[in-house]
């Protein structure tokens, strides 16, 4: 009987060899760590903030308003015989409207002048009267009565001299008031009476005319502005632009000129009057307007486009390009707009670029290629007088 011998032939042996280095291999593959890919960086483009002195206003929705407006009515009663202007021309003070029937005016003063060349005589008889007997009054040849009636003829006659005088300056004024003047300079409205209409004096309104050059352009503001307003009017006369809502690229310079002395209760804001130059009669009573009150100007303050700012859960923020070519989430404090550009109060400073364009692809702390190297550029030197 044969024993089998039960050690490990040599061919055994590379077989447990091969499956022991299969398993230590496959083990050490399982345990390699996995491959890593860096982030590409983000295509932006970007400007520099700048400092510039700007304003600090308040933009109101204003109406213009004529800075005078005058009824024309007549002052004596009559026919309307002549119309002497074009309705819409403009007027100079004096130049003549309506012509009233002069003719019983005339005839009243050719009245009045005839009495008091009437009393003028009477009262050259009366003194002549008087003097004949003043001297004998004296000698006891008349009474004392009839000097003293006498005497007061002549009084009586000079009161009725001046009575007819009057009459007379009465009668040429209400003659002067048949030819109807323009009181102011302005513009002609429509005409509200025909000739051949009898007017009434004071009661019959003929035309409106309206002073358009300078004109007013009218605005309110919320009360809560109103000591904004009245700290800096202490300071000086406060500008004003105004701008037709279809032309805002042209505006026009103005003054404040009026503020209300009240609160309107009902809708709790002040009223507020600019005055401005209408030469050429580009503003038109009753027209809405933007009007832009300056209180004041902030003094180098940093300006940055609207367009690279961004809202967060915690407030607004701006992406800033540092030197390591890496973006910085930077927190900042905006103020007001100017035009297409805003100003940051706190956590930027000037000569920073922020991102304004492909802020979606940007990390914090990650990097970033700013496209285009020569088309950087920084915020337009003019903030004043942008739109609103």
């Amino acid at each position: 009987m044969r024993i089998r011998d039960r050690r490990t032939t040599p061919h055994a042996a590379v077989l447990v060899a091969g499956c022991l280095l299969s398993l230590a291999l496959g083990g050490c593959q399982k345990a390699a760590a996995p491959p890593t890919f860096e982030r590409p960086p983000a295509p932006v483009a970007v400007v520099s903030a700048v400092t510039k002195d700007v304003p600090i206003y308040l933009d109101e929705i204003g109406k213009c308003a004529p800075r005078e407006i005058v009824t024309v009515q007549p002052q004596v009663s009559g026919r309307l015989t002549e119309i002497h202007f074009t309705e819409g021309a403009d007027l100079k003070k004096g130049d003549l409207l309506f012509t009233i029937d002069p003719r019983p005016f005339q005839a009243e003063l050719d009245s009045a002048e005839a009495t008091l060349a009437q009393r003028k005589a009477a009262l050259d008889l009366a003194k002549i009267e008087f003097a004949r007997i003043a001297d004998l009054v004296d000698s006891k040849a008349i009474a004392r009565q009839d000097y003293d009636a006498r005497k007061n003829a002549v009084a009586v006659a000079e009161a009725q001299v001046k009575q007819s005088e009057a009459a007379i300056a009465a009668a040429k004024l209400n003659l002067e008031y048949t030819a109807i003047r323009s009181p102011i300079d302005g513009r002609a409205g429509e005409r509200l009476v025909d000739t051949g209409n009898v007017v009434n004096a004071n009661s019959s309104a003929m035309l409106i005319i309206q002073r358009l050059d300078p004109i007013y352009a009218e605005f309110t503001v919320a009360e809560s502005d109103l000591t904004a307003v009245q700290q800096n009017m202490a300071r000086g006369n406060l500008k004003v632009e105004v701008r037709l809502p279809d032309d805002p690229d042209h505006p026009r310079a103005g003054q404040l000129s009026f503020v209300d002395n009240l609160v309107q209760e009902t809708t709790g804001t002040v009223k507020l009057r600019a005055t401005i130059a209408n030469s050429d009669h580009r503003f038109w009573p009753g027209r809405f307007v933007k009007v832009r009150l300056i209180l004041s100007t902030a003094a180098g303050a940093v300006l940055i486009p609207a367009a690279a700012t961004q809202m967060s859960a915690n407030g607004p923020f701006v992406y800033v390009v540092k030197d390591d070519s890496t973006a910085d989430l930077r927190l900042v404090t905006l103020g007001q707009r100017q035009g297409e550009l805003v100003i940051v109060s706190n956590g930027l400073s000037a000569g920073e670029r922020v991102v304004i364009t492909g802020q979606i692809a940007v990390m914090p702390g990650g990097k970033v290629r700013v496209e285009e190297p020569r088309a950087e550029q920084s915020v337009p030197a003019t903030v004043a007088g942008g739109k609103p």
